[in-house]
């Protein structure tokens, strides 16, 4: 997981990816049990979004396929 991001972190300059980096993982996902992770963690990138999006995904706390809500939430 995270190929992809990988992919496109390698080709861009590296103030990019770290500006990147930094959003995917201020954007959490939280599952209706409480369990939240980054975008980050799942192997994704979420950068310069807006809105809060729902995302079907299993939560790993719970095992539960669950509609997991979108928010921002900065680290510190």
């Amino acid at each position: 997981m995270g190929l992809l991001r990988d992919l496109i972190l390698a080709v861009v300059p590296a103030g990019v990816a770290a500006s990147m980096e930094r959003d995917s993982r201020a954007w959490k996902l939280t599952c209706p049990c409480g369990h939240t992770r980054s975008f980050w963690e799942i192997g994704g990138i979420r950068w310069k979004a807006a809105g809060e999006p729902r995302k079907l995904l299993r939560c790993p706390a719970c095992g539960k396929l669950e509609w997991h809500r979108t928010h921002w939430q900065p680290e510190g």
